[in-house]
């Protein structure tokens, strides 16, 4: 509660920044075109809302079908559908964000942070059902012993082996 009064001045902020770049470019562009391209990409927005919101709710609806975690359908969606509300807001510096989040590399970054921070908010068998089991690798560390039938560490001048990995599933 204590960070949802700070929205406020954050939007206030954002105004303010929004005016100053719209400024700033119809300085060295001209007013008119300035006008369209902010008025371009508010359409491509509503446009996208409506592509990216039909576009999550068929992927979450077969994953359903097949049985499968919807987890990265929802995060994909909950992604697509910020990229395409950016858009629509008014201003060139949230478009511009909107339009990087439409880049597939920042896309996925953009999903793993979203995935990250819903999966800390979530008690841990919610995210198992939610996401599917989480996949992890562990690596044993060098200085501790090795388990019982494990080859000798290697002699003077030889390189190390590379740490054993085991992959595997957590399950609640």
């Amino acid at each position: 509660m204590r960070r949802l009064r700070w929205i406020p001045v954050a939007v206030l902020l954002l105004g303010l920044v929004e005016f100053g770049v719209f400024v700033g470019v119809a300085h060295l562009i001209g007013l008119p075109a300035t006008l369209l391209i902010a008025v371009a990409l508010m359409l491509l927005g509503a446009v996208l809302l409506r592509r990216e919101g039909l576009s999550a709710w068929r992927r979450l609806r077969e994953a359903r079908l097949a049985g499968q975690a919807r987890g990265e359908q929802a995060v994909d969606g909950v992604v697509g559908l910020a990229a395409a509300l950016l858009l629509l807001i008014p201003g060139l510096l949230t478009a511009a964000v909107g339009l990087l989040l439409l880049i597939p590399p920042v896309r996925r970054l953009a999903r793993g942070r979203v995935r990250a921070a819903t999966e800390k908010r979530i008690p841990a068998s919610a995210a198992n059902n939610v996401f599917g089991p989480k996949r992890v690798r562990v690596t044993t560390p060098h200085g501790t012993p090795p388990p019982p039938g494990t080859p000798a560490p290697p002699a003077a001048g030889q390189r190390p082996a590379p740490p054993e990995v085991i992959e595997g599933e957590i399950v609640d």
